[in-house]
């Protein structure tokens, strides 16, 4: 295991002062640590293609930058790594985690893209290494990396395992605050007083006949605290996929007239594929309402800010044909959106709430496929619309 500080430090003196990516909790060190530097650059991006897209274009300015992303977002980012760093030879160096490692107990979402991370490197024709986890490795890693990258002008990779780098603390809340320079919109309530996630779902259990409703949870601790409230039947639980419940949600509504459905969102997940706004606009029945809980963080990963401080998501979804979008800063507000269910289409309210979640969150105990079996079966009879 070696400290975020040597390896950061190492890259710095060999010109690498440009970050981007998406978090992972093993990047947290890493990203706890860039963000509390002023002198080094860290973007949050939206999704692991804009990360490489950003460090490209740091590369074409001049600069050496670094990708950071899960082994999960290589799908997104294939199309950039082979499309446009390699078409412009565009060199980066990327830290790709490694969850799902073979021989390494996970989570089920994991569980292919583990053992296929190391072929979807070999097949972009990434040279990669595992990332060093000793201080001695680390600058002859960077090194076959630097050397690489100034012969072929193509990307580098690192693939981190669990445990390789120890932590590094937040100090005084510092990287939690949006990394937009702006101003934070107006608010009619302090932060503090805020709703948190738990409250705000508790809500949404109330407010979903199990009979009539199917509720789909975005992954992360959404889908967690959803089931430690009360795991029914009518509920699926998101265990990776980010960005996607959204599109699931629309497919399943436009599936099933006869049922009320109810998505479940995160910022994060939400600026990731913030398509999806315009497809749901454009398709979404009025039988599917989207509710979006928005804490400013990518909380599941260690808190670090997403860049929601600075997006108006009811606009957005105004403007891209949602039939009605509110904002919501109170569990009053939140019954009376959930409740009233009339719409031409399909209808969004994004709830302000705070972070925090409770100790000890359990994770649904039940497999993925049984989740979804148990709601196939509850939903296996078609029902009138109403």
């Amino acid at each position: 295991m070696i400290e975020a500080a040597q390896f950061v430090e190492a890259a710095r003196a060999r010109g690498f002062d440009w970050y981007a990516g998406v978090p992972c909790s093993y990047l947290t060190p890493f990203i706890n640590y860039l963000v509390q530097d002023p002198t080094l650059h860290y973007v949050s991006a939206a999704n692991e293609g804009g990360a490489v897209a950003l460090i490209a274009g740091v590369t074409l300015g001049g600069r050496r930058g670094i990708a950071m992303m899960q082994n999960s977002g290589l799908g997104n980012a294939v199309s950039p790594l082979t499309s446009l760093t390699w078409t412009f030879r565009l060199p980066q160096l990327l830290i790709v985690t490694w969850r799902g490692q073979p021989g390494v107990p996970d989570e089920p979402q994991h569980a292919l893209m583990g053992p296929i991370t190391p072929a979807m490197l070999d097949t972009m024709e990434i040279p990669w290494e595992m990332f060093p986890t000793d201080a001695d490795a680390i600058g002859p890693a960077l090194d076959r990396a630097t050397a690489h990258i100034e012969a072929t002008g193509r990307p580098y990779a690192l693939v981190m395992q669990k445990g390789s780098v120890a932590s590094y603390a937040l100090k005084d809340g510092a990287g939690r605050l949006s990394p937009v320079s702006r101003p934070a919109p107006s608010s009619p309530i302090e932060a503090d007083t805020r709703p948190s996630r738990h409250e705000a779902l508790l809500r949404v259990v109330t407010n979903t006949p199990v009979d009539s409703t199917v509720v789909f949870a975005s992954t992360g601790f959404c889908g967690r605290e959803l089931y430690a409230i009360d795991d029914r039947p009518d509920q699926l639980y998101m265990v990776g996929s980010m960005g996607c419940v959204t599109p699931f949600a629309l497919g399943f509504a436009l599936a099933r007239p006869d049922l009320q459905v109810l998505t479940i969102d995160g910022d994060g997940a939400a600026l990731m594929r913030m398509g999806a706004f315009a497809t749901l606009g454009a398709y979404g029945p009025p039988n599917l309402t989207h509710v979006l809980l928005d804490n400013g963080a990518h909380e599941s990963t260690g808190g670090q800010a997403t860049v929601s401080r600075g997006v108006s998501f009811a606009a957005v979804a105004s403007a891209c044909g949602y039939a009605a979008a509110v904002e919501v800063v109170t569990l009053e507000m939140l019954d009376d959106f959930l409740v009233g269910k009339t719409s031409t289409g399909v209808r969004f309210a994004r709830v302000s709430i705070r972070t925090g979640t409770p100790d000890d969150l359990p994770r649904p105990t039940m497999p993925p496929v049984d989740v979804k079996l148990r709601l196939m079966t509850r939903i296996s009879s078609p029902r009138s619309a109403a």
